[in-house]
């Protein structure tokens, strides 16, 4: 028997306000879903096993019931949305192979190397940080190799022994239970690609304040919810080509069927970070991890 979700409806994550539109109900995202798997099946081996499909059709949220926009500040987000509690349990239980893990960590290192280099630009020294969703250690080996002192943060026991096997220093534990516990400070905080996924944004920036020296430095890296919202509309385009642009364009960048909580723009963005006391210093545009493997055609 599957397992049930609870959910509950929920106002903007940046401005509070209840004022919405819709970017795409029940039947978008189902026929979202179709969209992808058939994008991945055309790239992939038949005989690709399911841990494979991790992150490329399968993903760590159950798909959203709807996607809307707030008419206020922009943010895109799910709602009705999965409960706090929901959501922990999500990320606490995700369970893979090694060989998977692995397969992970190699193909993303590269990727967190460019990381490393923005992050570099905004310190004078290689100093000590704290990365909240660790995951694999993709970007703690590249923080490494560029001489940072930095440890990891994640809620998943099973993936942080994974991290600790391969050498890393990794708490077990959100951000907001790590700041209050801990008297500790780092030069930076980098949170790329889960600030999207935390129950509560506002409070995680909050605690992450409380955990960056006087001139450290805060990362983020979200998804676009703009570029969802409009790409997403040229998928019922009357051109075949302008479809299967906008699908690969979704698709590559982990953006069909929206598995995200939030989806922000610069905008939104912004006004949060600079209402919970932060300044932004620079906003880059960006891609989505590769995750081709030996199962790539």
């Amino acid at each position: 028997m599957a397992a049930s979700v609870s959910y509950e409806l929920t106002r903007c994550a940046v401005c509070g306000e209840s004022d919405t539109i819709e970017v795409a109900g029940p039947d978008d995202i189902r026929a979202e879903a179709e969209l992808l798997w058939q994008f991945h099946m055309r790239r992939l081996s038949p005989h690709t096993p399911s841990e494979r499909l991790v992150d490329r059709v399968a993903f760590s949220q159950a798909r959203p019931w709807r996607v809307v926009r707030c008419r206020t500040c922009g943010l895109v987000y799910r709602n009705p949305v999965e409960t706090r509690e929901e959501l922990r349990e999500t990320y606490v239980g995700a369970d893979a192979s090694r060989d998977a893990l692995l397969a992970l960590y190699e193909a993303q290192r590269r990727s967190y190397r460019t990381q490393t280099r923005r992050l570099a630009r905004y310190l004078t020294r290689r100093g000590s940080g704290l990365e909240v969703g660790s995951y694999v250690g993709a970007f703690l080996s590249a923080a490494r190799d560029s001489h940072w002192q930095f440890e990891g943060l994640d809620v998943n026991p099973n993936v942080n022994a994974f991290a600790r096997s391969l050498g890393f220093a990794v708490h077990n534990g959100d951000l907001e239970s790590f700041s209050a516990d801990s008297s500790r400070t780092f030069d930076a905080v980098a949170i790329w690609n889960t600030f999207d996924q935390l129950p509560d944004p506002r409070a995680a920036l909050r605690a992450a304040d409380r955990l960056i020296r006087p001139g450290g430095v805060l990362a983020l890296r979200v998804p676009n919810g703009e570029c969802y919202g409009v790409w997403r509309t040229r998928l019922s385009s009357p051109s075949v080509s302008v479809r299967g642009v906008a699908t690969a364009v979704l698709a590559h960048n982990n953006l069909l069927t929206f598995p995200y909580r939030f989806g922000f723009s610069p905008a939104s963005l912004t006004r949060l970070l600079t209402e919970t006391g932060f300044r932004v210093e620079r906003i880059v545009a960006d891609v989505n991890v590769p995750t081709a493997d030996e199962w790539t055609k």
